[in-house]
């Protein structure tokens, strides 16, 4: 991949690059970045980045000096969301989203878990939500549907799905990183604590709307900590 890029004819070449979710990008993915550019000290390089939600064991940094600039404005989420999921964030956050409902959270068995979320994805079409609205997202083992749709139709038949207007969402949030939904039903099923709280925070914020949280109390009080135990309305 680095002799490719440096190979690279100047036609073929960027005048910047965009690296979004910077925090998951290895280390060894930055040099053939850096080849691509026109110009690699002229070239516009934009990194956006988020340690609080670094859920892969991947540890790379831009090699060139890079001006940091601080966004702490949320305008993605409605406000009810974003205070829900506040305390896991790496800072302050000025809440510019709209009005919308409460967050819901709905406690249950760990083994009922995904049923549960099951059924609260039934209540939201009830609700009037529409299918390509509505996403249902894991932390830990993946739904049944997910599975059976990658199995059935590849990778590109499944995030095909995404797009479709007639059926729910079913997805993982360590492969949701970067999208959103409307409306978002979040599985808390998972059993290892490694990289749980990040997880729990980047599938808390893919909602923008409304945010379902189906989970056991204490299970989530271990992961998100007191506070968010207090914003999701857990004794």
């Amino acid at each position: 991949m680095r002799d490719i890029a440096a190979e690279l004819p100047e036609s073929k070449r960027f005048d910047a690059v965009i690296v979004d979710e910077a925090q998951d990008f290895a280390d060894h993915w930055w040099h053939p970045l850096m080849k691509a550019l026109k110009d690699e000290e002229e070239g516009g390089l934009y990194v956006y980045s988020d340690e609080n939600q670094r859920i892969f064991a991947r540890f790379g940094r831009p090699p060139v000096p890079l001006v940091p600039l601080v966004l702490d404005h949320n305008l993605r989420n409605t406000r009810q969301i974003a205070k829900a999921f506040a305390p896991l964030a790496p800072m302050r956050m000025h809440l510019r989203g709209g009005e919308g409902a409460e967050v819901t959270f709905v406690p249950c068995a760990r083994g009922d878990v995904v049923d549960v979320a099951d059924d609260h994805v039934d209540r939201l079409l009830g609700e009037g939500w529409g299918p390509e609205h509505v996403a249902l997202l894991t932390m830990g083992s993946r739904h049944p549907i997910q599975t059976e749709r990658w199995e059935s139709e590849g990778p590109t038949g499944y995030w095909r799905s995404f797009w479709e207007k007639d059926d729910v969402f079913y997805g993982h949030v360590l492969g949701c990183k970067g999208l959103e939904r409307k409306a978002v039903v979040l599985c808390v099923n998972t059993k290892s604590p490694e990289r749980a709280k990040e997880m729990l925070y980047v599938g808390m914020s893919l909602a923008t709307d409304r945010l379902v949280v189906v989970g056991d109390p204490q299970t989530v009080r271990e992961i998100g900590g007191a506070q968010v135990a207090f914003q999701l309305g857990i004794a």
